[in-house]
């Protein structure tokens, strides 16, 4: 049944979303988002700044608990095959991913960091948001994941990221 339904979901974006400039961008958006990059390269640069460096901090501590929760645990755990993988003759924009689809990894590092960045700035996150539902929309548009590893990847997100919020704060503490 949900199956269905997240087919539904990918296959009527392929039916009336898809086109060349989509086809285009779309591979563009999701590769900023490979091995989580981007999320890295923002952190990475926040921690030099005093200002910053707690947002920073805490989003390198929520990447790496994403990394751990999300690619090595549950994608093993669960490891769910991909949509192309089920489906026959779907022609990829992309390099086939290797590893399981369950959850997006794209999606859980987009969200984590869009969410630590907003909590501690507003304006910034808003804009880390439009970028990580860009991400997490082109690995369903490239239909190398089902819209239920998008939504648990993106729900999980928040959820990393808030804990990664508190235990930067309880270690804060501590010090």
């Amino acid at each position: 049944m949900i199956q269905q339904i997240d087919f539904s979901i990918l296959n009527f974006i392929q039916d009336y979303i898809k086109c060349d400039f989509l086809d285009f961008l779309f591979p563009i958006i999701t590769h900023l988002g490979d091995a989580g990059f981007v999320w890295i390269l923002i952190a990475v640069s926040l921690m030099f700044f005093k200002n910053y460096r707690k947002t920073g901090v805490a989003m390198a501590i929520g990447l790496v608990l994403g990394l751990i929760i999300g690619n090595i645990i549950l994608k093993n755990l669960f490891g769910r095959l991909r949509p192309f993988e089920v489906a026959e003759g779907i022609n990829l924009l992309i390099k086939a991913p290797k590893d399981p689809s369950f959850p997006s990894g794209h999606t859980l590092a987009s969200f984590i960091s869009a969410t630590i960045v907003f909590i501690n700035h507003k304006k910034a996150g808003m804009w880390l948001f439009v970028l990580a539902f860009l991400i997490a929309f082109s690995r369903l548009y490239l239909y190398v994941h089902f819209p239920t590893d998008v939504l648990f990847g993106g729900i999980l997100g928040v959820v990393i990221a808030n804990l990664s919020l508190f235990l930067y704060k309880k270690f804060q503490k501590s010090n």
